[in-house]
């Protein structure tokens, strides 16, 4: 294998595959990243056995066809400190040796026989569905943070993705919390009986990151899974990634959506989120524990979100912020990095948070918008 490619398009693949590479494995070759040639384009493959990520960058020159492994670590540093050039790739199948070079740089860097690596699944058939990738990454960043960190939960450390004719639902839950986003699609999904899938919550992540940003290229992405509902494969113009399906029944998110409120609190999204991010400072000496009270306009005084968090050992701390009130006086508490964590997320300038009793879940949605909503139970809220 000969070629030459750019040294910032060689860069942005490994960064991309090389997060699919296990660090944590009893199989040599899977710390190494596949370089292969392919009609003209250099194709770079990762996997940890449950993700496996492949991304195509196109070539100056294609020399010599062929394939080999490479230790993942050292080529990303290697090729991420060469400057903005050409790099030449001249690998030698017979010892497994690659020789990398670059303007006045080069090295050489021992590899493994492609023919060890893993072989990812081949998805075939028709898609599923195609989704925008803008509108795609805009929905797992909007859910994916909700999902639960802990494998002994495979269900809850999954991303439900649920289709049914025009209308596709992205959510996740860890038992603290829930996110539901939906959309409506140009074209519906090719089954009359609605389909669900869970995908792991790191599979969703690494596409996120991976997929192009839609100010260059907002590229359709052609989502397939396998008949027995095992597999599932993301394919975008250069880019594939497959994961593993979890197997379960995701929670029936919709029985812990309240669906009615009390008093409803509508704040401007980034005064919230600066008072939070300022009460989380002392809150986390005390459980992450923050309170919102609300009180409704008077005919002299506006409608007031105080936030508040205290700690004995540390001190306390109160912001108020301008709010519509809608409903009686209130008073609830989140802990401070979920709230965060949503906020962060809604790209509305204003929030709504809708709440019945200190002791019910609160819900938190972007104004002028219905298509997400996200769900937090409450914190117990200490008399004093």
């Amino acid at each position: 294998m000969k070629i030459v490619c750019s040294q910032d398009q060689l860069n942005r693949g490994l960064n991309i595959v090389g997060k699919a590479v296990t660090t944590r494995t009893t199989l040599p070759v899977l710390n190494n990243i596949l370089l292969a040639t392919d009609e003209g384009r250099l194709k770079l493959t990762a996997t940890n056995l449950e993700v496996g990520i492949t991304y195509w960058l196109p070539c100056k020159s294609v020399d010599a066809e062929g394939a080999i492994t490479v230790p993942a670590r050292l080529l990303q540093e290697f090729v991420s400190s060469l400057p903005n050039d050409l790099i030449t790739l001249d690998g030698n199948e017979s010892n497994y040796n690659i020789h990398v070079s670059c303007a006045r740089f080069e090295a050489n860097i021992r590899g493994i026989d492609a023919e060890e690596f893993p072989t990812l699944p081949n998805l075939g058939g028709a898609p599923l569905v195609t989704i925008p990738a803008s509108l795609l990454r805009d929905m797992i960043n909007q859910v994916s943070f909700a999902a639960s960190r802990d494998d002994n939960r495979p269900v809850l450390a999954g991303v439900l993705l649920s289709f049914n004719g025009r209308k596709v639902i992205m959510a996740s839950a860890d038992g603290f919390r829930l996110a539901v986003r939906t959309a409506e699609l140009e074209q519906p999904v090719g089954s009359e009986s609605e389909i669900r899938i869970i995908v792991p919550v790191r599979a969703m992540e690494e596409l996120a990151r991976a997929l192009p940003d839609a100010t260059t290229d907002d590229t359709p992405v052609e989502i397939t899974v396998t008949p027995n509902r095992n597999q599932v494969l993301f394919h975008a113009s250069n880019l594939n990634v497959t994961s593993r399906l979890v197997d379960g029944n995701f929670p029936n998110y919709e029985q812990i959506i309240p669906p009615s409120w009390t008093t409803r609190t509508v704040a401007t999204t980034t005064e919230l989120q600066k008072a939070m991010k300022i009460a989380s400072f002392f809150a986390r000496d005390n459980a992450s524990v923050v309170k919102l009270s609300t009180t409704p306009a008077s005919e002299l005084e506006p409608g007031l979100l105080t936030i508040s968090a205290n700690a004995a050992e540390v001190g306390d701390n109160q912001s108020q912020l301008d709010a519509l009130i809608d409903g009686p006086d209130s008073q609830i508490a989140f802990n401070a990095r979920y709230v965060i964590d949503v906020l962060g997320v809604i790209n509305t300038a204003q929030v709504a948070i809708e709440t019945q009793t200190p002791g019910a879940p609160g819900v938190f949605k972007p104004v002028g918008s219905d298509n997400y909503l996200h769900v937090i139970m409450p914190m117990h809220l200490a008399q004093r």
